[in-house]
């Protein structure tokens, strides 16, 4: 996937926004939302060469950070594990929509406590009820994901992402 990245912030910002606001606060449970900026981080891991994936999970962590507590804490953990994705694509290949969400919960762990560490080490506190924030986000990001990767789906041809086109090749 080759990124158009004017058209990528400009996107991330409308996501961080949505996610930031009010009307997110609709669909949480006991103040618990799908992460949808981790959803996109590991959505563009997967489909974009590594160099655009790092610059891509960074950007996106960074605007994590905009719409959160602290400066800096999400732009590491989005950054390593959006590196990290990109590296497993090579070994792992999450094109089902069952491997895409276990892929999304178990990142959303690692994220989340990444997160909270980091949270920890910067401002010496962490948020009450750590274990029930992290759990329970990284449930709902994982059941949110297949719907929110078909939104990122439909935005991909207009964020740059062209699928390949195979084609049986003769070998005579």
């Amino acid at each position: 996937m080759r990124i158009y990245w004017i058209r990528f912030f400009i996107f991330i910002v409308v996501l961080t926004v949505f996610s930031a606001g009010s009307l997110f606060n609709v669909i949480s449970i006991r103040n618990i939302a799908p992460d949808l900026l981790l959803i996109a981080t590991v959505f563009f891991a997967i489909h974009c060469v590594t160099p655009h994936a790092v610059a891509a999970s960074f950007a996106i962590g960074f605007a994590a950070d905009l719409s959160g507590a602290a400066m800096g804490p999400n732009m590491l953990a989005f950054g390593l594990l959006g590196s990290l994705i990109s590296q497993l694509q090579r070994v792992v290949i999450m094109k089902r929509v069952l491997h895409q969400a276990v892929a999304i919960f178990i990142f959303a762990l690692i994220a989340g406590a990444l997160i909270q560490l980091l949270y920890y080490f910067k401002m010496d506190q962490t948020s009450p009820q750590v274990f029930r924030t992290i759990l329970g986000g990284a449930l709902y990001s994982g059941a949110a994901a297949p719907l929110m990767w078909l939104v990122l789906t439909a935005f991909a041809m207009w964020l740059g992402y062209h699928p390949q086109r195979y084609r049986r090749m003769s070998y005579r």
